[in-house]
């Protein structure tokens, strides 16, 4: 039961006990999204664009490897230099005549072209200027952004000779750099900002829009989804499974307000066994969801759920993000099919019972817009706070109804709760004794009973005071 000694009245604690909940108790800030304008890295596949954006971030975060075509969406990166904050925004390699994937990939090239407010274009300085690199400045002279042209690949003095004659670009003077070993960036870094306006040429206001990963194992649907969300082509989609590499933000227009989607990339396999590009876009796919405030879960619905898929909901629990499921391609699911899954649902996803769940078809658009509703409700839930005095009452009575059982021929008692912070919601009990696993489990049933928490994992951990002896 609930020491009522330790209650004051009026439904604070003691003195003696503040600074035991001072402990546990955290305040969430929100973030503010301010509006930044945007440098677009463009240029033909492998001439280093994705390792030029790593320097200029000062860390490793666009998926670099020794083959041409890693990079295939636009990717946006916050960066800052001397004091100024931008975003950085990753292309994969554009080419004129590209066919295919490739064509999909030289198309979101473009629109970065099309909406940055300035523009690097990379060129490989070993190499010098190619065909490519001639239709890519046609292209850019057409606009009125700013263009910044850089000889890539300059580890020596030789090379700076060499990279003279890409003078005959008609683009300036080319600014020298090696990313690989940042040679030159810093002064690269001072003539972007010479070039970007104060203000983005489309901002997006100051309030920060709600961020949502999209995640699921490869070819699932994901990019599929946020371009119909989107109503364009924000992600390159492909009948191959593994497209998407890196996460993909997309800001979004739904319901009436901004969302920041992240498209991520497919995880296939635990990132301790993955190699090679396939480790860094999962690692990006963890930081994404790290930086996410809820996920939406693609499963495919038209075939039994498999262990990459009760994987990848095991790295959202884990997360503590507030989490939908969406059982996509459900156009493709019979009434057979839909029995099973349902019994597919009971036995395998027994760890997110309070998950939001919708169906759906990214490819129709049947049902996507539920998709609203129940973000919303799963991130009323990841940010609602219980005041203190209404947790204590409710769990009085619950304990006086369901005793916590005995543990070593004593009964544990509860000496008082504290919510110590929400996203997501965590609670501690403070006790005289270790509480069951299959207590706190009741305890998390009947909270969610009583206040909610649908669409949000609930924490619950348990402080057991000791008993101090007094010296005489």
């Amino acid at each position: 039961m609930i020491d009522e000694e330790v209650l004051v009245g009026d439904g604070t604690w003691s003195d003696e006990t503040d600074w035991e909940i001072a402990d546990f108790e955290g305040e969430h800030e929100g973030d503010e999204h301010l509006a930044m304008p945007t440098v677009a890295v463009v240029g033909r596949p492998n001439v280093g664009k994705s390792t030029l954006v790593n320097r200029i971030l000062g860390r490793r975060e666009a998926v670099v490897e020794d083959v041409p075509g890693v990079t295939r969406d636009r990717i946006s990166y916050e960066a800052s230099w001397a004091g100024r904050r931008f975003l950085v925004q990753d292309t994969g390699g554009w080419e004129p005549d590209a066919k295919g994937l490739q064509q999909h990939v030289a198309r979101q090239a473009e629109v970065a072209m099309a909406t940055a407010d300035a523009i690097l274009l990379v060129v490989d300085a070993t190499v010098g200027a190619t065909a490519t690199d001639e239709a890519a400045v046609r292209k850019l002279r057409r606009s009125k952004i700013p263009v910044i042209l850089v000889a890539n690949k300059v580890d020596d003095q030789k090379v700076e000779l060499e990279a003279a004659s890409l003078w005959s670009l008609g683009l300036g003077e080319p600014r020298m750099v090696s990313a690989a070993h940042g040679r030159g960036t810093g002064d690269l870094l001072d003539d972007v900002l010479t070039a970007l306006p104060e203000t983005p040429r489309e901002g997006t206001g100051a309030a920060g829009p709600r961020r949502v990963a999209l995640v699921g194992k490869p070819n699932v649907g994901k990019s599929s989804l946020l371009n119909k969300l989107a109503g364009d082509e924000r992600s390159v989609v492909h009948d191959v499974a593994g497209t998407t590499v890196d996460p993909v933000d997309s800001l979004v227009e739904l319901g009436g307000k901004v969302w920041k989607f992240v498209d991520t990339a497919g995880l296939r396999r635990k990132v301790s066994n993955a190699s090679g590009t396939e480790f860094y876009a999962s690692l990006r796919t963890k930081s994404a969801l790290e930086a996410s405030e809820v996920a939406i879960m693609l499963i495919d619905a038209s075939v039994p759920i498999t262990e990459q898929d009760l994987r990848v909901i095991s790295l959202v629990a884990d997360s503590g993000r507030a989490l939908v499921l969406a059982f996509n391609k459900w156009d493709l699911v019979d009434e057979d099919r839909r029995y099973m899954l349902e019994r597919e649902i009971d036995r395998d996803l027994v760890r997110v019972p309070w998950a939001q769940r919708v169906n759906i078809s990214a490819h129709t658009g049947r049902a996507v817009a539920k998709l609203v509703p129940q973000m919303e409700t799963a991130l009323e839930s990841w940010d609602k706070r219980i005041s203190t005095g209404r947790l204590n009452t409710w769990l009085k009575e619950v304990i006086a109804a369901t005793p916590p059982p005995m543990r070593g021929g004593r009964q544990p008692r509860v000496l008082f709760a504290t919510q110590a912070g929400t996203r997501p919601p965590t609670f501690v009990l403070f006790t005289t004794g270790f509480l069951e696993a299959g207590y706190r489990r009741f305890l998390e049933r009947r909270l969610r009973e009583e206040f909610g928490f649908d669409g949000s994992p609930v924490r619950i951990s348990v402080r057991v005071r000791e008993k101090k002896e007094r010296k005489k």
